[in-house]
């Protein structure tokens, strides 16, 4: 409930042109205006070279745990000011996506998070949120927003079944709702019919010339029923390097890792390897 009264509820707006729901604070409204500032006075043109920059923009940025389970039904959440690593993505995504397109509006900014958020690009309930990260590099490749790079560097196909959600399902609110938990567990069972492709951990320094700094990279695990653990943007730093640039759960704030990504992968307990995904325009 405190968190709710953090934020106004901007509900069918005309002007927006949106038919559904969007939770947005004065101060995140006022910090869309502050970044769409700072992003026109970017140099970079290439996408990659302005994920990255976009992505530093938000250095220092509070890590903040389920910014998106707010309310009773599922709305547009827009949080600038406190991201987890998915919420971190997406954001330097549309804000990357705009900056490319020369686009400033704020509707731009909500009809492109919206895009990229949930299935077929359309909030449609709990259950279209892409809440599993392998369906949502999925669905953005389908969208034409992104490639799925993983096999191209040296991924392989592997089978894993996914219900975390389902199994665990007293950590996620919205799912004692038993039409949101029935639509999960068939999100499930679509995830379950494909496989996924996986550059293994011990492959990852030896592929790493082919990561592009901007690529969009995804933690998977052996832990069960789940694909991703954490998400963040590959940055080529000073060292020549791909390290990784995400909203850290240990640091509790958006940062560049210390260690190059391979050294970085081989301290976090269950990982088995990486997803690539690059932007394309």
């Amino acid at each position: 409930m405190k968190l709710l009264q953090r934020f106004f509820l901007i509900a069918l707006l005309p002007y927006l042109g949106f038919s559904q729901d969007i939770i947005c604070s004065l101060e995140d409204k006022n910090a869309f205006a502050t970044k769409i500032e700072a992003i026109q006075e970017l140099k970079e043109n290439e996408i990659g070279a302005v994920m990255v920059a976009v992505g530093k923009t938000f250095l220092a940025t509070p890590y903040v745990a389920k910014t998106l389970e707010i309310g009773e039904t599922e709305a547009l959440v827009i949080n600038l000011q406190g991201l987890d690593c998915t919420t971190f993505v997406e954001n330097v995504l549309a804000f990357s996506l705009m900056h490319g397109q020369d686009k400033k509006a704020f509707n731009d900014f909500v009809s492109l998070l919206e895009t990229i958020r949930y299935k077929d690009g359309k909030l449609a309930g709990y259950a279209s949120r892409l809440h599993y990260f392998s369906e949502w590099i999925a669905d953005n490749a389908n969208k034409g927003i992104i490639q799925d790079m993983t096999a191209e560097i040296g991924g392989r196909s592997i089978r894993k079944e996914i219900d975390f959600m389902s199994a665990h399902r007293e950590l996620y609110p919205f799912l004692k709702n038993a039409e949101n938990y029935d639509k999960i567990k068939a999100s499930e069972a679509f995830l379950n019919r494909k496989p996924i492709c996986v550059l293994p951990q011990e492959n990852i320094e030896s592929q790493e010339h082919l990561i592009q700094s901007g690529d969009i990279i995804a933690l998977t695990t052996s832990i069960k029923g789940l694909d991703i653990t954490h998400t963040g943007i590959a940055t080529r730093e000073a060292d020549g390097r791909i390290h990784l640039l995400h909203a850290s759960t240990g640091s509790k704030k958006v940062e560049v890792s210390t260690l190059p990504l391979a050294e970085y992968l081989k301290k976090i307990k269950h990982n088995t390897g990486i997803m690539v995904a690059r932007v394309i325009l």
